[in-house]
């Protein structure tokens, strides 16, 4: 078993990359993204690993994505900000079919349609996970490098400020200087210049000398791929007290915390009301969500933003019960996300308001 240690969330998630055999992690410095890539840098040397403080975001992603073909497990990351740049990339990473683990160290909760819709160009999807604490993060980290192994995609951690800088007793794992196998798809120079070269490009894959790419079949292929993540990735959800639950209050990542508590102590006091968390944000937990408020009179989602998971709580319940957003934009002096509305009493009371 790990050793239980005291750590901050940064160095917590850094460390549960390197275990679990990332050996190519690349960035540019930007709050609360900064910390992690500097635990990355101090980690990666000693198994090998490189770390890479690119120039701007837009290099640190087409670092990365050259990391990814070699088959080497490579992440990268920012805040929302940064990751604004790396989108048209990360839609051709995954219409080339090449795991990354990428980590949103958000400011506050105003990029969730940026993690699950994308902004880049084209149709595709890729996995997106949100840990609401720092020993979450470690498993979720974990998971997110054997996901993007798996299925040949970018996997998205979404964390923030509160995620990056709170310190918790974690069961971390150890770090082994061995890296995973390389897979056979992977690219390592030594058929370059046979005419037999592998290809990797989000046009399609193939072999150096053939001709051409049929761009429909390959689309229609990234299409067939989409759609077995979305009924094959397992969805995951924390919910508690929507069987008997007048209200039931939807809330995601650090916040999604901060709701549960405020949940308990109502119950506490007598209101019925539960909670749901979903954890992967795409694929949404649809049928959970659908089967936890379908008992209550009416569905609450509170976020840091302007309302934007409550449309994916809303398709979920597709009409079977009202479903009210509660939340809003609380931001600090220096726009990090630390969020003075983001506190038990002023969340028991909207919830409350929303419950009479």
């Amino acid at each position: 078993m790990s050793e239980r240690v005291l750590i901050e969330g940064s160095e917590a998630m850094a460390r549960a990359a390197v275990a679990a055999g990332c050996r190519f992690f690349t960035g540019y410095p930007m709050t609360p993204f900064t910390e992690l890539l500097e635990h990355m840098a101090a980690l990666l040397p000693e198994v090998n690993g490189v770390c890479m403080n690119a120039e701007s975001e837009l290099e640190a992603v087409g670092m990365a994505w050259g990391a990814a073909t070699t088959g080497h497990l490579a992440a990268t990351g920012s805040t929302g900000q940064g990751l604004s740049l790396m989108q048209e990339s990360l839609s051709e990473i995954t219409n080339a079919r090449l795991p990354l683990v990428v980590f949103n160290m958000a400011r506050g909760q105003g990029d969730y349609f940026q993690a699950t819709r994308g902004g880049g160009h084209g149709d595709y999807r890729h996995i997106v996970l949100a840990p609401m604490d720092v020993p979450e993060a470690v498993e979720l980290t974990q998971k997110a490098f054997a996901m993007a192994g798996q299925w040949r995609t970018p996997v998205m951690v979404l964390g923030d400020y509160y995620l990056g800088h709170t310190y918790q007793a974690v069961s971390v794992p150890p770090i082994h200087a061995t890296a995973p196998e390389l897979p056979d798809w992977a690219l390592n120079g030594s058929t370059g210049g046979s005419g037999a070269a592998k290809i990797m490009s989000p046009l399609g894959g193939g072999i150096e000398g053939e001709e051409g790419f049929d761009l429909g079949a390959h689309y229609a292929a990234c299409a067939e791929h989409i759609e077995a993540m979305a009924t094959g990735v397992e969805p995951l959800i924390d919910a508690g007290f929507c069987d008997d639950a007048e209200l039931v209050v939807a809330a995601y990542g650090s916040v999604g915390k901060f709701v549960r508590y405020a949940c308990l102590r109502l119950r506490d006091a007598g209101h019925r009301v539960g909670y749901i968390r979903p954890i992967t944000l795409w694929p949404f937990p649809s049928e959970a969500v659908h089967k936890a408020a379908s008992g209550s009179a009416k569905v609450a989602a509170y976020e840091q933003n302007m309302g934007q998971m409550v449309d994916d709580v809303r398709l979920a319940t597709m009409g079977s019960v009202p479903v009210e957003f509660i939340g809003g934009p609380s931001w600090d002096h220096s726009g990090f996300g630390i969020g003075p509305d983001i506190n038990v009493p002023d969340i028991s009371e909207r919830i409350l308001e929303a419950l009479t």
